[in-house]
């Protein structure tokens, strides 16, 4: 029983939601011990599906079950959501779900637990109508999300919070971005055709392309030799505010894992320098890989970006991307972990620290040059309230309006919703030094 999927998910989400590890930590050794494609597959679509769906499916087991499970007993915990959520979301035969997901308890070595889940998924397929009612009363089940960060929602977005909610746990697209020094998002449109995979341009991009299917990154034509990259849309946009020129010299602040930096070299590639730096020297290695994958090269730092004096030369930068840690409230779709790892006192603490990498890192810029701020966060606390005091006590910082057809006008910066032309949720400001 080694290869049971449905236990390996039961494990992963035990990691998750009782030790508190990311699920890009803890799925890696979940498949480890699952044997072919679809097997492997199924466990992903369980630990992803049962954390979008978690405030829901735990609303549901709290009624389902006569009396809580001990706290050792948190994998047979886990595996009942995986069982609800096969029920609940998936186009799986009830009997298969049922019977699968009973035999996994073996894996667990939880024999006695046969019948409890069992039980609980029986009463589930009797009690679904009951079951939807009770969930339509109660807030964070129906849109299973906690509840503070539906009432942070509800008051930066009042009139997008319920379109926000429903966004976050949608399934994200799969976006790629093409190449340009290889060759063109039409040829490569050319190139998926000719494979028989139907994919579209991506709106408002200069190289995107969105997949119909997802599929394995190893399996993308012309992907190990760096003709294409996976990237969401919103990403993408990045390096074009910029406004790259010959000779500039540009910092990546906090580069990890590299998609921006590659995306940068790809945009311009006659930069007088580029320099990626991070404070982890293990997301240096990704970045490393990615642009040998994409035949790119760059200046890899590892460094604070908030605490410069300890690897910066004096030598100013025309141009600085500060991509910096938030909350990632604007791609839960992609991160359904988030719902349950992040808090709500996490904001505050975040928000502190953009703004140490922030004015830390304005000193490096040229008089003239242009500092891009953005986020994975759809906070205003961390977004518009963040350049708000930032340009309250910079005297030489003024912000450059975006015009772009894409996005939410702010009071500074534009705004993308998760969902809004297939892109995830991204924040944008750009911030000019005076001369």
């Amino acid at each position: 029983m080694k290869n049971d999927p449905r236990a390996s998910a039961a494990r992963v989400l035990v990691q998750v939601t009782v030790s508190g590890r990311s699920l890009a930590e803890a799925l890696p050794a979940g498949l480890q011990p699952v044997a072919g494609a679809q097997q492997r597959a199924l466990v992903q679509e369980l630990s992803y599906g049962t954390l979008r769906w978690y405030y829901r499916l735990e609303a549901m087991l709290g009624q389902l079950l006569t009396r809580p499970l001990k706290q050792r007993d948190a994998d047979v915990r886990c595996l009942l959501l995986a069982g609800l959520y096969q029920l609940d979301q998936l186009e799986i035969a009830a009997h298969a779900a049922v019977h699968e997901t009973v035999q996994a308890t073996r894996a667990l070595n939880k024999h006695w637990a046969k019948g409890l889940v069992n039980a609980v998924l029986r009463s589930y397929l009797r009690q679904a109508g009951e079951l939807e009612q009770f969930i339509e009363a109660d807030a964070t089940a129906k849109y299973a999300h906690p509840a503070w960060l539906i009432g942070r929602f509800g008051s930066d977005w009042p009139d997008d919070r319920a379109a926000l909610l429903v966004a976050n746990n949608a399934r994200p697209p799969f976006s790629l971005r093409v190449n340009g020094l290889r060759l063109t998002r039409a040829e490569y449109l050319g190139i998926l055709a000719e494979h028989s995979l139907e994919a579209v341009p991506l709106v408002n991009t200069a190289h995107g392309v969105v997949l119909k299917q997802p599929l394995p990154v190893a399996d993308l034509p012309g992907f190990s030799q760096g003709v294409v990259s996976v990237q969401d849309g919103a990403a993408q946009l990045a390096a074009g505010l910029l406004q790259l020129a010959p000779g500039q010299r540009v910092l990546d602040a906090c580069a990890a894992p590299g998609g921006k930096t590659a995306h940068i070299l790809e945009t311009e590639p006659e930069l007088a320098a580029l320099t990626a730096l991070d404070i982890d020297a293990r997301r240096l290695e990704r970045i490393r890989d990615n642009l040998s994958r994409l035949g790119l090269q760059a200046e890899l730092l590892q460094g604070d970006a908030g605490a410069p004096e300890s690897w910066w030369d004096a030598s100013s930068y025309d141009r600085i991307l500060l991509d910096v840690p938030c909350s990632a409230t604007g791609v839960i779709r992609r991160h359904p972990d988030i719902k349950i790892l992040r808090k709500h006192d996490d904001i505050a603490g975040l928000a502190r620290r953009q703004a140490k990498l922030l004015d830390a890192m304005w000193p490096l810029l040229a008089p003239g040059g242009m500092l891009l701020y953005c986020t994975c966060s759809v906070l205003l606390e961390e977004n518009s309230e963040q350049l708000e005091r930032f340009l309250g006590v910079q005297a030489d910082a003024e912000e450059l309006p975006i015009r772009a057809p894409w996005g939410r006008a702010c009071r500074y910066g534009k705004q993308i919703l998760p969902g809004e032309d297939e892109m995830d949720g991204f924040y944008f400001a750009c911030l000019r030094k005076g001369r």
